[in-house]
């Protein structure tokens, strides 16, 4: 195939994945809000959501083993425990934390306040030595700050119990991401495919959260109209199929995340997720009625900057340009690299095709 047919194929392949990242990031964003008006349970909600998550997971590893004939990697107790419970806890309480602010905060509010989480990521990594300290990082920390305290100065949507919570969510998903790194780039673990993370992850997750929601939601949910004192049958079905489209929202956005990296790089998933923020936001104050003064737009443009400076230094360093990124010290295993955005090229610069294919199974 000649070569201007292979880049229009490999661009045409890109956008393609983008824009079912899109539908699904997008998505589940405006649909966990707009469930939020009339379903006041998002930790129910969230709980239905893990579920099905794990149902799915399940069905999809079965169809791999009867594919490949292989069979799927199943953990011991003890590293089940030791290993993976302490990234389910933290992702459970990002995922809770940020459902239960859409019943305070507007869509606009919630997105801008997410994006702080590359601060909290930043000095997890720098905590856990999966980053050189760099002079650069001050200023990618000035930026996002600085952007985010205009995005909420004199906003009149402003809400201070969700936006707390939104923070508190980004502040443990700083700890989330960096421990599911660790996780799913630990050769040994085998969980290098993440619908086997997403398999092993779900039951902490929902065990994790469950003791939550049972303080908060336990005895609404028992008495609500809604569910289980539902007095007709259409009724309590609507609300199960609105639950269950947020779990397939919720599913199909992990598995497109993980099928954009492969099929491009992490690096591309980045530069889509800016793009993203800005079709929210637009999205948001043409359909949702959410408000942005000029400070606001301007503190969002300051912040997108930051994050732009962060994927720029992360992908000149992961080049080979500078000591960012450092590699872990175990039994000299290339495995176990642990760059928080590593692009294909670097990763996997001898694999083929092939090779590339065989990681979705």
């Amino acid at each position: 195939m000649p070569w201007p047919m292979q880049f229009l194929c490999r661009a045409l392949r890109t956008v393609g994945l983008v824009l079912f990242y899109y539908v699904f990031s997008i998505g589940i964003t405006f649909y966990n809000k707009w469930l939020m008006k009339d379903f006041h349970f998002p930790l129910f909600m969230t709980l239905v959501h893990l579920a099905i998550i794990f149902c799915f997971s399940t069905l999809t590893r079965f169809a791999m083993q009867c594919w490949t004939g292989k069979p799927r990697i199943i953990l011991p107790w003890k590293v089940y425990l030791s290993k993976v419970a302490p990234t389910a806890l933290a992702t459970a309480l990002d995922i809770g934390l940020s459902n239960w602010s859409f019943l305070f905060i507007t869509i606009s509010l919630y997105t801008m306040t997410k994006s702080s989480a590359v601060l909290f990521i930043l000095f997890f990594s720098l905590v856990f030595k999966l980053e050189e300290p760099n002079p650069f990082l001050i200023l990618v920390v000035l930026l996002i700050a600085s952007g985010l305290f205009m995005f909420t100065l004199k906003s009149t949507q402003f809400n201070l119990e969700g936006f707390l919570m939104v923070l508190l969510a980004s502040f443990i998903g700083g700890i989330r991401w960096t421990l599911t790194q660790v996780l799913m780039q630990k050769a040994e673990l085998g969980l290098q495919n993440p619908i086997d993370t997403m398999y092993h992850l779900q039951p902490l997750m929902f065990l994790s959260l469950f003791p939550l929601f049972l303080l908060n939601e336990g005895l609404s949910v028992s008495t609500t109209e809604k569910l289980f004192r539902v007095s007709e049958l259409s009724h309590l079905l609507y609300t199960l199929v609105t639950l269950s489209v947020g779990g397939m929202l919720a599913f199909g956005l992990g598995f497109s995340e993980f099928l954009l990296v492969s099929r491009t790089s992490s690096l591309t998933l980045s530069i889509a997720g800016i793009f993203k923020e800005v079709c929210t936001l637009l999205l948001a104050v043409e359909f949702m009625g959410d408000k942005m003064s000029t400070v606001n737009w301007l503190g969002f443009v300051v912040c997108l900057s930051g994050i732009t400076l962060h994927i720029s230094l992360k992908t000149f360093y992961n080049k080979g340009n500078g000591p960012m990124v450092r590699q872990l010290p175990v039994r000299d295993n290339p495995d176990l690299e642990l760059p928080l955005l590593q692009t294909k090229d670097d990763y996997c610069e001898d694999t083929n095709d092939e090779e590339e294919h065989e990681i979705l199974y």
